[in-house]
């Protein structure tokens, strides 16, 4: 089991892509096979069929390991094990294994992309409360990491937002045009499946769609489907979790000042040497899991491009790693957020305190306007704030605006500097109208992936 997956991911996830579960939706799709090729005229009764249904469930995965062992080909290996337990030898006729992994993958694919998507709905919820309650409240916003003009945190969260609604919607159209490989046989054409049923043959492939519950496959794979669709994949989740990272690193710098902090539990250590200290530790993990995101889009890009004729196997150890991974790596973020923000504690005192402190030199473009109302030209004018705003930094007795006002040749007094703080909305644009416009969207979204369910996000590991 991925340490990924064990430590992180939820169980539905881990579920997904447990052991069992690829056994036993591979057991059910040769079922389903048995089945459709009985219809079509081959010898396969009833009595034969049940018997294989009667056993799926018997799943000794250290038997099958033993049947590998000495078999050196894992498919085979199932093959035999499930033959064993059923007492016959009608399974994966005419089929190749290919037919049999990379369709059950492919379910397990579009199964996570439905619990991610609804779990993407539950994150939107917790954006949705933090876009409506700080949408007015101003803070200093900063480029470069460096106070620059008014902003509030709900348009800074909306912003983020906005930015998952894009990746969600390529998220969506990807599981709407999700496709299988479909069961095609050893190379694709469908040649021996052909010869046991004729024109017929593409009845066996519908019947396995309708038991994965995926309406579309390719036309003309190989014996592997394209390995640039796993990568569309990965970097689908890729661009899901980029701003669920940006808001991690940006509520790690908002807490280095002390302006919000992640909940902190009962008995609760940031520190084993500073007893003071509320580290945002989630959000930390966020960042490392971001990071391994990254590392498995590397490898699935390494894949793309790289099939030698009809296929071969060098790739499946990465798929192996990487395509279970992604999803539990995607799955932890997600959860990881929305339990971040939905114990996000925002310290409305100190943001005032900051904005007091920095005001006045999140206003010098609007300083520099008025001035060239006054005639003086925009890069005079320009050069003599950045001159009087540095100055200030270094001065204990004088303000920006009260240097300003010293200098004659911006023809600024100090009442009229003064006006501008009169009253702090006035710079904030549209930050408010922005968020609120994010936050319909938002919330429209929310209505569209309910139709995915509502999971029970089980509890965050330490």
């Amino acid at each position: 089991m991925s340490v990924v997956g064990m430590r992180y991911a939820s169980s539905r996830m881990q579920n997904i892509w447990s052991a069992e579960t690829k056994l036993l939706k591979e057991r059910e799709l040769w079922i389903a096979v048995m089945r459709a090729q009985a219809k079509l005229g081959l010898d396969i009764s009833t009595e034969v069929i049940a018997a294989y249904e009667s056993v799926k469930t018997k799943i000794d995965l250290s038997s099958i390991e033993r049947r590998e062992a000495e078999l050196k080909h894992d498919v085979k290996a199932r093959i035999e094990e499930f033959n064993a337990l059923s007492g016959h030898q009608r399974i994966h006729l005419g089929l190749t294994s290919r037919d049999i992994t990379e369709n059950i993958e492919g379910w397990q694919i579009k199964t996570s992309l439905e619990l991610t998507l609804s779990s993407s709905a539950r994150l939107l919820e917790e954006l949705a409360k933090k876009i409506e309650s700080y949408s007015d409240l101003a803070i200093v916003g900063r480029t470069h990491n460096v106070p620059a003009q008014l902003t509030t945190l709900g348009r800074r969260f909306a912003s983020w937002g906005e930015e998952f609604l894009i990746a969600l919607e390529n998220l969506e159209t990807l599981h709407a045009n999700f496709r299988v490989k479909g069961i095609k046989g050893a190379i694709g054409t469908g040649s021996d499946l052909k010869a046991l049923h004729s024109d017929n043959w593409q009845e066996v492939e519908r019947a396995v769609t309708d038991e994965l519950g995926i309406e579309k496959t390719l036309i003309a794979p190989s014996q592997i489907y394209p390995r640039s669709l796993d990568f569309q994949v990965v970097a689908s989740l890729y661009q899901l979790a980029a701003p669920i990272a940006s808001i991690a690193i940006n509520i790690r710098l908002m807490a280095g000042l002390g302006l919000l902090s992640e909940g902190k539990a009962d008995g609760q250590v940031g520190s084993s040497a500073m007893p003071h200290k509320n580290n945002p530790r989630l959000s930390e993990r966020v960042n490392g899991l971001f990071i391994l995101l990254k590392g498995y889009l590397t490898m699935v890009s390494e894949i793309s491009g790289d099939q030698w004729n009809e296929g071969d196997v060098s790739e499946s150890v990465v798929r192996r790693v990487a395509l279970a991974d992604s999803f539990y790596t995607i799955d932890a973020i997600l959860r990881s957020m929305k339990k971040i923000l939905s114990e996000l504690q925002v310290n409305e005192s100190a943001i005032l305190r900051e904005l007091d402190r920095e005001f006045e030199y999140l206003l010098s473009s609007k300083v520099l306007l008025k001035a060239v109302e006054k005639g003086i030209g925009r890069e005079s004018a320009h050069s003599l704030i950045l001159e009087s705003a540095t100055n200030s930094r270094s001065s204990t007795s004088e303000t920006f605006f009260e240097l300003l006002a010293k200098n004659k040749e911006l023809g600024l007094s100090l009442s009229e500097l003064e006006s501008l703080k009169s009253n702090p909305s006035e710079h904030l644009g549209d930050a408010s109208k922005q968020a609120e416009q994010v936050l319909e969207l938002v919330r429209n979204q929310i209505t569209d992936l309910n139709e995915f369910g509502n999971p029970s996000l089980d509890e965050i590991s330490n």
